[in-house]
């Protein structure tokens, strides 16, 4: 049994016996002692002042005492420090947890009865995968392998925008500028070759809406604007104009707007020449996200296309007005009311009877039911939409969805460089597949200049860098709280002596050369009689953590507790080897409880990288 659980239900059997009450494991917190003081485990006595009757340092004293004499086996010391009883447990206790950590020491939960969909990614087929959706995928990934371990059964989709007014410029600059271009042909990647023609398009509108303002019709409108303007303000500048016309000259004025909106609706009618060239292009676009998909190690159980999904969710409007949570206005939109939790009047119809994005959504949600009878959804998806989901959620619950009490909206701040944000429009977008990239050769470029990778074979070397690289994009984007914004910094995320994957992967490889040179240890060995000393203890003691950091995680939807547990763990196994020689120990039993140790350690590291998705090399 673990030492602290023994520890917990002999504290609850004692302090009933001495204070003739019944406590629960809330009213007598037990938590690891903080580095500056003696002992293992803190119990905080506060919560025992009413049926004690006496004071928390007496009360302390008094368990202490007792725990002392009465389980000589399970506590071997105590102090005490301002209410707080700071309990040494018995070595032997902690060897034999030792034993039974070595032959099962990956934390087994139970199989829950229940299903989580965990949504992510969310690409647009007018453009490739970027840095931002890494930190999506990357974090409903490791979000999906935490909660499936923590007991619940679950499934992975991901919801395709691959249509829109976004899909038509990249499909009319492919017609206008393209001449044919294939990914075959030009050598460039599907989803790459499609989005440097949305960015084209930019381009050629940027032209266009800059020749239109030299316009008379321009100078009329810049000159109405100014007489208009209200003299409470500042004057309106002719630049000011133009920055917040443009939309209005898109959707009004533009001859490429005209044609992309032109294109739209031969696409909604299901012009046979438009859905064809629609169709190859979004073909070329998901061969390359497989590809970038393939290299991030993910996977999902089923894709959600926006082209199916867009006219999903009336079925839900008609439920809502029979229901009456819903209400029609007099031109025939359809609007709710959600005054009344803290949010605003939402359409949900349009007066034409058009769908908006938020009544697609419903009807997502309730087909993914239909779909999989998940009654916790997890959605991924940055701050920027935070109301929005707030608005979802709360329509689902007026509709008495009965997944309603289970959406979940993990929401993540924006990724940047060191060098600020990134712009789609204007191609200034950090790739994902140049990241990829990029952190692999920072990772061969560091083992270089160390000098580190002389014994590896070469034909391993490029899977070894690999495996590098990734930890490092992977962990230095998973480390962080989902809800912080957070800056890549490439060369910065190999750093083998930083709080890196490397760092961590290289806790890994030094036990492997351990094992290399000393051998595995001996299963089922006994440790009897081996007296831990305290940098043992600390290193044991952490590797008893590990379950209650993958709930920690799965509660709060969070993975970046389970990669700074693994970094806590590298970090004490880094002192540890240090501090302690296995190959060589002062006797056989303390290199055998070395090896053990170090063996927990190895496995409990590569699991935990394994929930992030990341692999570790034997050698590095």
């Amino acid at each position: 049994m673990h030492p602290i659980r023994q520890l917990k239900q002999t504290i609850i059997q004692l302090v009933k016996t001495m204070y003739n009450h019944d406590f629960n494991t809330e009213d007598l917190p037990l938590s690891p002692t903080r580095k500056e003081f003696s002992g293992d485990y803190t119990l905080v006595t506060f919560a025992l002042t009413r049926a004690a009757k006496t004071s928390p340092d007496q009360i302390a004293t008094d368990i202490g005492d007792r725990l002392v004499q009465d389980y000589p086996a399970i506590v071997s010391d105590y102090n005490v420090i301002k209410g707080f009883l700071n309990i040494d447990i018995q070595t032997a206790l902690w060897v034999g947890y030792l034993e039974a950590l070595s032959s099962n020491p990956l934390p087994a939960f139970p199989r829950l009865d229940e299903r989580v969909l965990v949504e992510f990614a969310s690409p647009n087929t007018n453009k490739p995968l970027h840095l931002g959706h890494v930190r999506n995928i990357l974090l409903g990934w490791s979000m999906s392998k935490i909660l499936d371990r923590a007991g619940y059964e679950v499934v992975r989709v991901q919801v395709v925008n691959d249509r829109g007014i976004a899909i038509c410029k990249s499909m009319l600059a492919w017609q206008k500028f393209g001449g044919g271009s294939t990914p075959e042909s030009s050598g460039i990647k599907g989803d790459h070759l499609v989005g440097d023609y949305y960015v084209r398009f930019e381009e050629e509108f940027k032209a266009e809406y800059s020749a239109w303002q030299t316009t008379p019709a321009a100078a009329d409108l810049v000159k109405a604007a100014k007489d208009k303007s209200d003299p409470q303000k500042p004057p309106v500048s002719e630049e000011g104009f133009f920055k917040s016309y443009k939309n209005t000259y898109f959707n009004e004025a533009s001859t490429l707007g005209a044609e992309a909106r032109e294109m739209l609706i031969k696409w909604e009618a299901n012009d046979p020449d438009i859905r064809s060239l629609w169709s190859t292009m979004n073909g070329w676009v998901y061969a390359g996200f497989q590809q970038t998909y393939d290299a991030l190690g993910v996977t999902f159980d089923k894709s959600y296309y926006e082209s199916q999904t867009y006219l999903l969710g009336r079925d839900l409007v008609d439920k809502g007005l029979d229901k009456k949570a819903f209400y029609r206005q007099e031109d025939g939109s359809v609007w709710i009311d959600l005054t009344d939790v803290g949010l605003d009047k939402k359409i949900l119809l349009r007066s034409d009877g058009t769908s908006v994005y938020m009544t697609q959504d419903l009807g997502t949600a309730e087909d993914r039911y239909r779909d999989f009878e998940a009654k916790r959804m997890v959605y991924v998806v940055a701050d920027e939409q935070n109301y929005h989901f707030q608005v979802l959620f709360a329509i689902l619950k007026r509709l008495n969805a009965p997944y309603a009490n289970g959406l979940v909206h993990l929401s993540y701040g924006m990724v940047e460089l060191p060098t600020g944000r990134m712009k789609s429009r204007e191609g200034t977008v950090v790739d994902a597949d140049d990241l990829i990239q990029e952190v692999i050769k920072e990772a061969q470029a560091g083992a270089v200049d160390r000098g580190e990778s002389g014994d590896i074979p070469p034909e391993e070397l490029a899977e070894v860098y690999k495996k590098i690289g990734l930890a490092a994009l992977k962990y230095h984007i998973i480390k962080v709280n989902p809800k912080r914004k957070m800056i890549f910094d490439p060369k910065e995320s190999v750093d083998l002596q930083g709080h890196t994957g490397p760092y961590i992967q290289n806790a890994y490889v030094r036990i492997q050369s351990i094992f290399r040179k000393a051998g595995e240890p001996t299963s089922g060995s006994s440790l009897a009689g081996y007296d831990l000393q305290s940098g043992e203890k600390e290193l044991l003691l952490a590797l008893s953590e590990y379950a209650d950091h993958i709930q920690q995680a799965a509660e709060q939807y969070d993975p970046s507790h389970v990669a700074n547990y693994a970094y806590a763990i590298a970090k004490a196994f880094h002192k540890f080897y240090h501090e302690f020689s296995v190959l060589r120990a002062e006797s056989e039993l303390a290199r055998e409880a070395r090896l053990h140790i170090s063996s927990v350690t190895a496995q409990i590291l590569q699991d935990a990288m394994h929930l992030l998705g990341m692999e570790m090399p034997e050698r590095m």
